[in-house]
């Protein structure tokens, strides 16, 4: 395993794994526990948009994770405003704080006002995609083979990858985070040249967070999770 990229929301490692335990980690992201909005009251809304919508919008919010935050634990957001302008999540005043204060909400024009208590709960992505931390996806690592006249167009788009000179052809290590099989595919055809692509026993894997966790908390929960279900499986046969 090797680390590619490493922020808070997103980490990209390389990894000599099969698909289906790749596959199997991604599908476990969805069973994170997470916060979200899940039940609104809206009291008055004199904004262009609908109630539903409004509701919509405000489930989507990324909301920041409490660890001491139990499965059936309740927490109240209210936003109340009528000032002209855009609504924005950070006007949600509460226990509970919002990853991303800009998110717009709806529109308020003179002489209007919008009240609403929203409800947060526990919920996982399985149930709704609002309860979602994020996304795991993985490609495969390749090697690209293809004609020597395109070293410096390759190396000037991606410096970073690895290049090799074998006799007229050059070989190129598709194994970081921006994939280029596309761009060389391209490339070739149109100079009308053959490229070969070849893809390796490795995966290039992408953890990406919505902001309610950190990617690497993300990582280890669905690992977590994923052992969980083996065990629980292995007992039940």
């Amino acid at each position: 395993m090797q680390s590619i990229n490493k922020t808070d929301n997103k980490l990209t490692f390389s990894a000599k794994i099969s698909e289906s335990l790749a596959n199997a980690l991604r599908r476990s992201v969805n069973s994170i526990p997470t916060l979200a909005i899940d039940e609104v009251e809206i009291s008055k809304n004199d904004s262009p948009l609908y109630d539903e919508t409004v509701a919509h919008r405000m489930g989507l919010i990324p909301l920041k994770m409490q660890k001491s935050f139990k499965e059936k634990d309740e927490a109240v957001l209210k936003l109340k405003t009528n000032k002209p302008g855009t609504v924005y999540s950070k006007d949600f005043k509460g226990d509970i704080e919002v990853v991303y204060g800009e998110i717009p909400i709806t529109v308020l024009g003179d002489d209007t006002e919008i009240n609403v208590k929203a409800i947060v709960r526990l919920g996982k992505g399985s149930e709704h995609a609002k309860f979602s931390p994020g996304l795991i996806y993985y490609r495969n690592a390749s090697e690209i083979t293809m004609d020597k006249e395109f070293f410096n167009k390759v190396r000037e788009t991606f410096p970073e990858n690895e290049v090799k000179e074998k006799g007229d052809k050059i070989i190129i290590e598709d194994n970081l985070e921006k994939p280029m099989v596309d761009f060389c595919e391209g490339l070739a055809l149109r100079n009308k040249k053959k490229v070969e692509v070849k893809d390796t026993d490795e995966l290039i894997i992408s953890v990406e967070g919505f902001g309610q966790m950190k990617a690497k908390d993300m990582f280890k929960e669905s690992l977590k999770i994923l052992k969980k279900d083996l065990n629980d499986f292995a007992k039940k046969i």
